[in-house]
């Protein structure tokens, strides 16, 4: 199991889901390292209002200087704060108070895209 290094500035971690992978590159900020900690975690995602999917996570994660929104565009791996879920957008999407970027797909957007209902994904850190 790979431990969190915030001295690394390009973390990454793959979503592997239905013999897919989707590769996000993720942010140095305090909320995206507390996610990072959680690792590796399995969780149930689900399409909300077709344009992201999203899981609820089992904490809350660290809200330690974090902006007071931010607008999502397609591939954008997120957190809302005022559910306490995670939000990776397919479509684009305005400006959401509550919402912190964790992270930006690299790679498989499609694979995420092309999954219809419910389905479970194992989140963990790419070596």
């Amino acid at each position: 199991m790979t431990v969190y290094d915030p001295t690394e500035n390009e973390m990454r971690i793959s979503l592997s889901f239905n013999d897919k992978k989707v590769i996000v590159r993720m942010h140095d900020n305090p909320t995206s390292r507390d996610f990072m900690s959680l690792l590796p975690l399995t969780l149930r995602f689900e399409d909300y209002a077709g344009t992201e999917k999203i899981s609820y996570l089992p904490r809350s994660l660290s809200l330690e200087n974090a902006p007071g929104g931010f607008d999502p565009s397609p591939g954008d791996f997120a957190l809302y704060a005022p559910w306490g879920n995670l939000a990776v957008y397919y479509k684009d999407f305005g400006f959401s108070s509550g919402l912190i970027s964790l992270g930006v797909i690299e790679a498989g957007i499609d694979n995420l895209t092309q999954t219809k209902g419910d389905f479970e994904v194992l989140i963990e850190i790419v070596e």
